[in-house]
């Protein structure tokens, strides 16, 4: 019977690089811990109600604090179901490989950002994308 590191090392060997259990577990936790604490974050919506007050000053302030809630709110759900599609990909063992070239993702990348679903170099090519996408959508609505 092999020792709990000679396992891990055995398992480590079927693929070269791939994870062990106690290294996935310690990721499970990580993201399960940031999964509660976002689950209360998107819960508490106190700031998005609308004040209508005599004062427009106070109308204007209001609005903006409304907006920057909004933009809270929704990043944070975001990232909650960047959590929740991380330990759907631990679940069904594609957890560490990148979505977009199944090549591994560096641990220390994880260790960064451990919900990331994309290699360090595939995530560049994907936020350029998105800020192209977001210029020419800002192109189409200043024409």
């Amino acid at each position: 019977m092999l020792e709990g590191s000679e396992q891990e090392n055995k398992t480590k060997e079927k693929g070269d690089t791939a994870m062990t259990k106690t290294e996935l577990n310690k990721y499970k936790q990580i993201l399960e811990a940031k999964l509660a604490e976002l689950s209360q974050a998107v819960r508490e919506r106190e700031g998005i109600a609308i004040e209508k007050t005599p004062d427009a000053i106070d109308e204007v302030q209001h609005a903006a604090e409304r907006e920057l809630a909004i933009r809270n709110l929704d990043r944070e759900t975001q990232l909650l179901r960047n959590v929740r599609a991380a330990l759907q990909r631990i679940a069904d063992g594609s957890f560490g490989i990148c979505l977009r070239c199944d090549e591994e993702i560096s641990p220390k990348r994880l260790n960064a950002v451990p919900w990331t679903p994309y290699c360090i170099s595939c995530q560049e090519y994907m936020d350029k994308r998105r800020a192209e996408e977001g210029e020419s959508i800002e192109e189409l609505l200043v024409a």
